[in-house]
C-alpha cells in the first residue's frame, strides 16, 4: 500500500486501479500474511505460476510489480537482501501477431463507416497509427496540415474516470511524444472537418467536449 501510494503521484488514476487489482490477485492474496523480510524468491516463484496461463503482459506487470515493492523495501534498508533480483522476466502466454488490414479490407471499413460519426476516428487510426487514447485526446493546435509536410503532433491522452473524459500530457512512455506525418487523404479529411468544427477538439461530442467512455463506446459500435 505504501509503494502504490508514492507511485500515485507518478501514474494515472486508472493505471493505479490496474496496479492496485493485479497485486491484491497475485501479490497479497499469495504473500500478503508474510513478513517482506521472511519472503523468498521460492515463494514469489510460487506466487508467479498461476501467471503463466495468463497473457504475456500480465505476467510482466506482476513480475514489475514483484521487483519495484522489493528494491524499494532494500533501498529503504527494511531487507538484507531482494528476493525478486534473479526472478525471470520471461512467462506467461505470448501475445499473438495481429495480421494488418490489407487494402481491400480498409476500403471495405472505409465505405461501411463513411458519414458515420466513427469515420474521423478510423480514419485517423488507418492513416497516423495513434492509439485510441491519442485519437481521442487530439486538439486542433496539434495538427498541422498547411505545412510543406502534413503532421500531427502527439502531446495528450484521454482516459476516463467515472465515464468522464479526463485529458492529461503525460503520455504512456517518452516515446510516444512524437510527430507524425500524415497523407493526403487524411489531410484533406481533417481539413474538411476542421472547416465546420466548434471543438478544439477533433472529436468531439455535440457540446465540443471530448467523448466520455459511453459515448466513445456508442461511435465504435458503428464499426462492430
Amino acid at each position: 500500500e505504501k509503494w502504490l501510494l508514492m507511485k500515485s503521484a507518478k501514474v494515472s488514476a486508472a493505471t493505479l486501479r490496474g496496479y492496485a487489482s493485479r497485486m491484491n490477485n497475485y501479490i497479497v492474496k499469495p504473500l500478503g500474511d508474510m513478513y517482506l523480510s521472511d519472503v523468498t524468491a521460492d515463494d514469489i516463484r510460487l506466487a508467479l505460476i498461476p501467471l503463466s496461463k495468463k497473457s504475456e503482459g500480465m505476467y510482466n506487470t506482476v513480475n514489475m510489480l514483484f521487483k519495484c515493492i522489493f528494491y524499494s523495501a532494500e533501498r529503504s534498508q527494511l531487507l538484507d537482501y531482494n528476493p525478486s533480483a534473479g526472478i525471470s522476466g520471461k512467462g506467461g502466454k505470448p501475445t499473438k501477431d495481429k495480421d494488418a488490414l490489407t487494402d481491400e479490407q480498409v476500403t471495405t471499413l472505409l465505405n461501411a463507416v463513411r458519414g458515420l460519426p466513427s469515420y474521423v476516428f478510423i480514419m485517423i487510426g488507418l492513416y497516423s497509427g495513434l492509439r485510441r487514447e491519442e485519437i481521442l485526446a487530439l486538439q486542433w493546435d496539434c495538427v498541422f496540415l498547411d505545412v510543406p509536410t502534413p503532421y500531427i503532433s502527439v502531446r495528450r491522452a484521454w482516459r476516463t474516470e467515472h465515464n468522464r473524459p479526463v485529458i492529461s500530457t503525460v503520455l504512456k512512455t517518452k516515446a510516444a511524444k512524437r510527430d507524425v506525418p500524415i497523407p493526403k487523404c487524411l489531410v484533406d479529411c481533417l481539413l474538411e472537418v476542421k472547416a465546420t468544427s466548434i471543438s478544439e477538439y477533433v472529436i468531439a461530442d455535440s457540446k465540443g467536449q471530448p467523448l466520455s467512455y459511453s459515448q466513445f463506446q456508442r461511435v465504435w459500435h458503428y464499426v462492430t
